[in-house]
């Protein structure tokens, strides 16, 4: 069969990849803390025909091959953590983190997950938790009879409870950042967990040590910039139809042969 059958087939399937990461951004612009991915091409080992720089006689040489490429795959969707526009909820218990960081939740298997999504309630304990339940941690309780909730830029959580005329400290809601972000699995649910790429989690103070700094009354919105994806959009779509262009050319070169020659 034709190789540029094969070749435009990987093409097909790599842009169909491609059009799958697209739709996951436009069907996330409204999640808080979703970071958009991006798509990775890579192309095909190539068939060398002729090696570039072979001897081509005693005393000359090719300055160039023949190299007949297989293709293109998508080998991996990369996350872009750039910073999403923070949004005023006034709600007291959502926090944004303003750059880098991680907050912590904990999760029923008693394992650390890791989120941008600052939309925290509280349970019937009075533990603060994220919108499935799982408490943040390190933990911050509640008392009852609480009036109002302070969170600050670093953390520190106080609040300030009926017939007391000074403010309880309950905690310190603290970041975590890693070397390589783009290395955690993404889980669902807006939450990640540490991978052997991402290294190990290192925990600080918010605005410390070159994590943000912790906004209350406000979430960060997805970074997914619309206008941009749907320009990505188009240009796959046109991706896609000329790879079926060339699987129909062909498909006409051989049906010429077949047809005349023979």
């Amino acid at each position: 069969m034709h190789p540029a059958l094969w070749v435009s087939k990987t093409g097909l399937s790599a842009q169909d990849t491609n059009m799958s990461t697209i739709s996951n951004n436009l069907a996330n612009v409204n999640t808080t803390g979703f970071k958009r991915d991006r798509a990775v091409f890579q192309d095909l080992l190539y068939q060398i025909n002729r090696q570039p720089g072979g001897m081509s006689t005693e005393n000359s040489e090719l300055p160039s091959g023949l190299q007949l490429g297989t293709g293109v795959r998508v080998v991996g969707t990369a996350k872009q953590f750039t910073q999403g526009n923070l949004q005023v909820t006034e709600q007291p218990l959502d926090m944004a983190v303003n750059g880098r960081g991680f907050f912590q939740v904990l999760l029923p298997d008693g394992e650390i997950a890791y989120t941008r999504d600052g939309q925290f309630q509280l349970n019937a304990d009075g533990d603060v938790v994220n919108a499935n339940g799982y408490p943040l941690e390190p933990n911050i309780n509640v008392p009852e009879n609480t009036t109002s909730i302070t969170i600050g830029t670093d953390g520190t959580v106080s609040a300030v409870i009926e017939n007391q005329a000074a403010p309880v400290q309950l905690g310190e809601v603290t970041l975590v950042d890693f070397v390589n972000p783009q290395g955690l699995m993404a889980v669902g649910n807006n939450l990640f967990r540490e991978t052997n790429s991402s290294g190990d989690p290192q925990e600080g103070e918010a605005g410390i040590g070159g994590l943000g700094t912790i906004e209350q009354g406000m979430t960060e919105s997805s970074n997914v910039e619309v206008v941009e994806e749907l320009v990505n959009m188009i240009t796959t779509q046109r991706a896609y139809e000329m790879n079926s262009k060339v699987v129909s050319t062909t498909d006409q070169m051989l049906q010429f042969l077949s047809q005349n020659v023979g």
